[in-house]
């Protein structure tokens, strides 16, 4: 019995449906119209009846192998095929056909394909990239499809537009790569020889000279040494002669045909004309100038004997001997050595030093290793000091300097290296913050409290006053940012004044800023962090420092210290509270700053950090989002579920605080990590659909939150954040580090 329509039901099954389009199959591939897809989808993108989608890429097994995307997970990985192709050559009486060599990549990041011959020399034929680098289709009728990653092993034919490439071997990368993918890897094969070119090769090797006796092999010296130059620096006492000087000159020395090129050294105002060379490139002679020659005389060849008419027909005998044959010597390079004095046409030339590239040259070849400089002439006389005029007071100091360096005034450069180095780089702050209090005997002057910021980038100070109730005074800003000039220095001056560096800022300091003294009682956790990282500038941070000044105490105070902690430790558990070793290392005189001694408790300490609530933590958030109006908790619920696939209303903490930073949740990055911790479970995993209805000020608004707990969040540091507070030391470790199993034995 048919089932009766009920209102609702409908047998359309368009009803609902928003795509109606019909798929192409025509388009334009390399400005060429063709058929692109006959396996297309059908109406509205869906697949028609039978029908199967083509991958795209290389597919891989799920779950193995990294989450990243291809052009991440395989940038710079490539695959190198060794094969060669036949080609048929029709015009040429040598040879019948051509066996050409290449190369086949295969990058993984896209499935590209790139064909190279490599060149040869002499082939006569175009070589280098055959064919470009782009997805290849498959031969047809599979010419939908591309080549991928199975399609290639060894031993094995590929057809690249209707030319059939056989692979023959590959590199090592790629022959572990197939392996570890699962592909068994065929036994290499050997390519056939080309015959053409085995012709040649027995041409070229059954070549004999037509006179062996006279051979002169000066192509491989120049292919060997082209561009190749030995430079000398040289020096000629021309005193001797009429308005003669010292001269000083460059020899470059040509390695490629032996020749030697010699230019002059003119200085600016020397009142000589400034000739294009000293001497022309050519061979020197070493006993210049030689006597003149008859023509005929210096010949390449002596001839004994002709026969016959000369020219067609006629023959002659070559000295082999070349007994009448004028030998001339030329300079070579094992000729010249610094303190080496060479003759340039009767010019007594010194050599007396050369470059880089010639040291290494003549180390290498001739194993030559002293390359010391011959001294030739005074050394210039020392420079005068300049003498800079006093500060006037306009403006800064660096700019009034700049203005005495130079005609035209410039501004004063600023050290960009520091700049971008110690500039504020994510959560990296590069700032160092201090409390300070007021030197003063006036009583309401006492109790103001000051953070003192000091910026690394610039060396900058900022001062500002927290505002404190029914103190009778308005806090705010009380210095701008700029440097400050240490106490004691004259303003007028000729010298650059000295400023404040972070070195002289640490807790116990004492400085003086607007002629106010200030002393430094504490720092923030990024402070004493930061000096930490780098004890080696920070010379009261450097725990090694600080215990070689422990070690050199004399033995009376080891033994008064022995009996104080004999007095604050009965238990013999060997801790013993923080206030009790700070006025212990401050009465016993051991020459300790308050700095240091702050590292020590913080070094040997037994942090204890209170537990947050998570109520707390949410009310907290909920007043920063009301404060700035944030209210995307419907479309940050959206990205969370698209983000969860498996819709497990779980998603990974590193997921999740993406999405935040993404929708810019106006939440502190400290207080946003401690929220996400807090809806983790056991396998890393958070819950989103908590986390956001906790945070959700406008459906479950939380109780509201007293001005003085906001605090322990707050961004901007008043010099009372709460942070893990030293309580106890551990002044056993410290005993041990300090004395040693000795000094422990002493004071127990």
């Amino acid at each position: 019995m048919a089932l009766p329509v009920l209102p609702g039901n409908s047998f359309n099954k368009t009803l609902g449906k928003e795509k109606f389009h019909k798929s192409q199959h025509f388009d334009y591939s390399n400005g060429v119209p063709m058929m692109v897809g006959a396996k297309k989808p059908g109406i509205g993108g869906e697949l028609l009846l039978g029908q199967k989608t083509v991958p795209q890429n290389s597919l891989f097994p799920k779950g193995e192998g990294s989450d990243a995307p291809s052009w991440v997970a395989f940038d710079r990985q490539v695959l190198c095929f060794d094969a060669y192709f036949q080609e048929a050559v029709t015009q040429s009486r040598e040879e019948t056909n051509r066996i050409r060599k290449c190369k086949i990549y295969f990058y993984l990041e896209d499935d590209t394909i790139q064909v190279v011959e490599p060149e040869l020399k002499n082939s006569g034929i175009p070589q280098g990239t055959l064919i470009r680098r782009h997805r290849i289709p498959l031969p047809a009728p599979s010419d939908d499809q591309f080549y991928n990653l199975h399609h290639f092993n060894i031993n094995q034919d590929v057809v690249f537009y209707s030319r059939t490439f056989r692979i023959t071997d590959c590199d090592t990368f790629t022959r572990h790569f197939l392996r570890k993918i699962g592909v068994r890897i065929n036994p290499p094969a050997a390519a056939p020889e080309d015959p053409y070119t085995k012709l040649r090769q027995e041409l070229e090797d059954s070549m004999k000279p037509l006179r062996p006796y006279e051979r002169q092999d000066t192509l491989k010296q120049f292919l060997e040494h082209d561009r190749d130059v030995l430079r000398f620096y040289c020096y000629w006492d021309d005193t001797q002669s009429m308005f003669g000087d010292p001269r000083e000159l460059i020899l470059h020395y040509f390695l490629a045909d032996d020749t030697i090129e010699i230019r002059e050294v003119v200085y600016p105002n020397s009142g000589r004309d400034a000739a294009p060379k000293f001497l022309n490139r050519s061979k020197l002679p070493k006993q210049a100038p030689s006597p003149k020659r008859q023509p005929g005389e210096i010949t390449e060849r002596t001839i004994l004997n002709v026969f016959g008419p000369m020219g067609l027909g006629g023959r002659y005998i070559l000295d082999n001997l070349k007994t009448g044959a004028v030998q001339e010597e030329f300079y070579k390079d094992c000729d010249l050595t610094i303190g080496g004095v060479i003759n340039v046409w009767g010019r007594k030339v010194m050599i007396c030093d050369c470059d880089n590239f010639t040291k290494e040259y003549y180390r290498s070849k001739y194993g030559i290793e002293d390359f010391t400089p011959v001294q030739y002439k005074a050394p210039p006389p020392a420079k005068a000091a300049k003498q800079m005029p006093p500060y006037t007071g306009f403006g800064s100091e660096e700019d009034s300097l700049c203005s005495c360096q130079g005609l035209l005034p410039k501004p004063p450069q600023k050290d960009f290296r520091k700049l971008m180095e110690k500039d504020r780089h994510g959560l990296e702050s590069n700032i160092l913050r201090f409390v300070g209090k007021m030197l003063t005997d006036n009583t309401i002057d006492k109790d103001r409290t000051f953070i003192i910021s000091f910026y690394l980038s610039d060396d900058t100070i900022t001062m500002f006053e927290p505002t404190q109730r029914n103190s009778g005074v308005i806090g705010g800003k009380f210095l701008e940012r700029s440097r400050v000039k240490k106490p004691g220095q004259e303003l007028f001056k000729s010298e650059m004044s000295e400023y404040y560096k972070a070195q002289d800022l640490y807790v116990g300091a004492k400085i003086i800023i607007s002629n106010q003294p200030f002393q430094l009682v504490d720092a923030d956790d990024y402070a004493f962090n930061y000096m930490e990282q780098h004890a080696e500038e920070f010379p009261r941070a450097n725990i090694g420092t600080i215990l070689s000044k422990l070690r050199s105490i004399s033995e009376d105070k080891q033994k008064e210290i022995k009996r104080f902690l004999a007095q604050s430790d009965p238990g013999n558990t060997g801790l013993i509270p923080y206030e009790s070793f700070r006025s212990l290392l401050a009465d016993t005189g051991c020459q300790l700053s308050e700095h240091e001694i702050m590292m020590l408790g913080r070094t040997y300490s037994l942090r204890e950090q209170p537990e947050l609530n998570v109520g707390f933590m949410l009310a907290v958030a909920q007043d920063h989002l009301r404060k700035k109006h944030f209210e995307s908790f419907s479309a940050m619920l959206r990205a969370f579920t698209h983000e969860d696939r498996d819709r497990t209303g779980h998603l990974s903490t590193k997921e999740a605080r993406i999405i935040c930073k993404a929708f810019r949740l106006p939440l502190a990055d400290d207080l946003l990590r401690a929220l996400l911790q807090k809806f983790e479970n056991e396998s890393g995993n958070m819950d989103y659909n908590a986390f956001l209805s906790g945070i959700n000020w406008r459906e479950n608004p939380s109780l509201p939150l007293l001005p003085d707990e906001a605090l322990k969040f707050d961004v901007d540091w008043n010099g009372e954040a709460v942070r893990p507070a030293v309580i106890t030391v551990n002044y056993s470790l410290l005993l041990d580090d300090v004395f040693g199993s000795v000094g422990n034995s002493n004071f127990s």
